[in-house]
């Protein structure tokens, strides 16, 4: 990957948890890339690390219990881990703003939103008190939020789910980050409000050219939205791919899981939804193997017994497998097939 073109990069991240009952992997190992401009989408099950690899990089780990126990994450060249406090607050919220998954608790209830959104003008732009309000009426008004001169004075509670999100949308895009980090930015809206919000930040980053992570657990979410998809399972990277690669030829037992979980207008009346068997790991008492092992059709001795590489199957796309290219060939001529 051309250095020029990448705006973010983590290599070998691992961020810990002490617990009483042990050290908890929360993110074991992982690396990967974002472009200048493009969309990076993480999914994976709740638990799977997706949330703690981005708190990592805005630098927001409670510590203790925490810890970011190694590896490094270069922003613009630049290595955020290595920054003073006051050199990441400069960075945080300016240069990269981060979606929170629940409006409700990211938003202070005793704060009208007009306080909340001029706050961070002030803080990294210099903005006046006046301007600071200025550019808030004007931010509500281009996430879509009707009657801004108005609205701008009320209190959370005062908007619906949808609109407290666009707020927060609005509060991440007021300093024009160049990386955006959205975090299940549409976990417990209605369809409708879900689309209306992906469609909102697909129009910003277009305006804007702002690259963009885009975490959840919906593959149906990603699939119109994302450049690329990294998927996650137990602290660690399983499959990454261009979307339609990963799409149409999955290098990974849980990937296919995944993408046969997701609703089929298609099936017949009755059939039931494929679910994955059994549950993720219990990250105190992961064995040597594969952390998929016991939920794997495909699993074999080796699996259990010693934890797979992680094999390129095709150019930018890699699968953590001990049988990747053989799941990879199985997909592609299943596709073919069809």
């Amino acid at each position: 990957m051309d250095d020029n073109a990448t705006l973010l990069s983590v290599e070998n991240l691992k961020t810990y948890f002490a617990t009483e009952d042990g050290v908890v992997k929360a993110v074991d190992d992982v690396s990967f890339q974002l472009r200048r401009g493009e969309t990076l989408g993480i999914v994976g099950e709740s638990g799977s690390g997706k949330s703690i690899t981005n708190l990592s990089v805005m630098r927001l780990i409670p510590a203790p219990p925490g810890e970011i126990a190694g590896g490094t994450i270069t922003f613009d060249g630049n290595d955020l881990l290595a920054m003073s406090e006051e050199g990441i607050r400069a960075v945080r919220g300016k240069r990269i703003a981060m979606i929170f998954q629940d409006p409700m608790t990211s938003l202070n209830p005793f704060l009208k939103i007009s306080k909340q959104l001029g706050e961070v003008t002030r803080l990294h732009l210099g903005h006046t008190r006046a301007q600071a309000r200025a550019h808030a009426i004007e931010m509500l008004r281009t996430v879509g939020i009707p009657d801004a001169e108005s609205r701008i004075d009320s209190y959370p509670h005062e908007f619906s789910g949808g609109m407290r999100q666009r707020v927060m949308i609005a509060m991440a895009l007021s300093c024009d980050p160049e990386l955006l980090i959205a975090d299940e930015p549409t976990t417990a809206l209605d369809v409708t409000i879900q689309a209306q919000i992906l469609e909102l930040i697909k129009d910003l980053k277009a305006r804007l050219g702002t690259s963009v992570i885009l975490i959840t657990h919906d593959l149906g979410v990603v699939a119109g939205m994302a450049d690329r998809i990294i998927v996650m399972y137990a602290g660690k990277i399983f499959e990454q791919a261009t979307t339609s690669e990963l799409f149409s030829a999955p290098a990974n037992p849980y990937t296919k899981g995944l993408l046969r979980s997701v609703p089929d207008p298609a099936h017949e009346k009755g059939e039931p939804l494929y679910q994955i068997p059994g549950l993720p790991p219990d990250p105190l008492r992961l064995g040597p193997g594969c952390p998929f092992a016991d939920r794997c059709d495909r699993a074999e001795d080796i699996c259990r017994s010693e934890f797979p590489p992680f094999v390129e199957v095709a150019p930018g796309h890699s699968s953590l497998c001990h049988f990747a290219g053989e799941v990879y060939e199985g997909s592609k001529s299943a596709n073919i097939s069809q």
